[in-house]
């Protein structure tokens, strides 16, 4: 296809008030096909009609997370320039697109709602682990001083959670992944982020064993209070090093080894802590420094922070490998 046929397709693509609608919509934030028939009033098999010619077009992008898919702009640096044809030359059309915004205070509150929901059902398991080690704030505070030595570079948080790294670390960083197994996490994640008022992290389902990034894409690695749940805690922290660039940090927050059986049997545990001797061998067979260990005591659970780097030597085997 010629360079003028692909865009007559784009305006094409672009030739229907519901899609420009969408555009719009997804210029503000990712939202479901469901999320957006409940905004423009319209059955989700005609909006997803409308999505698919977006996305055929090059200008949506699809992110399965779980049972949902979640819209996206593909590449929203070549949608602003359409939108900026339109200020000052349709009222009309910037009236209805500031109308739709404002609907999207019935998404957030829906997807706040469910978030509140889960997390009220988590709530007491939690707390309860919570309360066996030191505050919070505590171990937040040590973290800090861990990644302080230097600028956040590309943060990926792994097993983000409620995604609490995130809404500490990202404003800090140079771009921000959360990545989690958990739909129902990301989910509850994507609220707190946004009740946080922070926009430029980017949430992603996926594996710990089978990262969704490329080799040497991030700088720095926050594993906080994942590795127990871990049937091959060794692989995982290989996996974060694949994806680490050379010279980059993986900082893994964990509990020193204990005999509180009842988390492995309520909580799902699969680790009872770990030794640093353990950590010190995973850490090497991946080709990472274990450089700083610093222990929180104070609880019946004492916490770990274990800091490693990335040697270039590792980057070298894996390239003859």
């Amino acid at each position: 296809m010629t360079r003028d046929l692909k865009l007559a397709a784009l305006f094409q693509a672009l030739a229907d008030p519901t899609r420009l609608r969408i555009l719009a919509l997804l210029r503000v934030m990712e939202l479901s096909v469901g999320e957006l028939a409940q905004l423009l009033g319209q059955s989700q098999p005609r909006v997803s009609r409308h999505v698919r010619i977006l996305s055929d077009s090059g200008l949506v992008g699809r992110r399965k997370e779980g049972s949902w898919v979640y819209l996206q702009l593909a590449d929203p640096g070549r949608i602003e320039p359409l939108f900026e044809l339109y200020r000052g030359f349709d009222k009309e059309a910037e009236q209805l697109f500031t109308g739709d915004a404002a609907r999207l205070e019935s998404v957030r509150a829906d997807r706040a709602e469910a978030a509140r929901r889960y997390f009220e059902a988590h709530a007491a398991t939690w707390e309860s682990i919570r309360s066996l080690h030191i505050p919070d704030v505590e171990i937040e505070r040590a973290i800090a001083g861990l990644l302080a030595d230097r600028p956040l570079g590309a943060l990926l948080d792994i097993g983000t959670g409620t995604g609490r790294m995130l809404e500490l670390f990202a404003p800090k960083a140079r771009s921000a992944i959360g990545i989690d197994r958990s739909s129902e996490m990301l989910r509850l994640a994507r609220v707190k982020l946004e009740e946080a008022g922070i926009s430029g992290a980017s949430l992603r389902q996926g594996d710990m064993y089978a990262l969704p990034l490329g080799d040497q894409s991030v700088d720095d690695i926050i594993l906080h209070q994942v590795l127990h749940y871990a049937q091959q805690p060794g692989a995982a922290i290989a996996e974060a090093s694949r994806v680490l660039n050379p010279g980059g940090r993986l900082l893994v927050i964990d509990f020193a080894q204990h005999d509180r059986s009842e988390l492995k049997e309520q909580d799902a545990h699969l680790r009872l802590g770990f030794a640093d001797d353990a950590m010190r061998g995973w850490f090497a067979a991946a080709g990472l420094e274990l450089e700083k260990i610093e222990r929180l005591g104070g609880g019946e659970l004492t916490v770990i922070l274990w800091r490693g780097i990335k040697s270039a030597a590792a980057n070298r085997e894996r390239a003859a490998a």
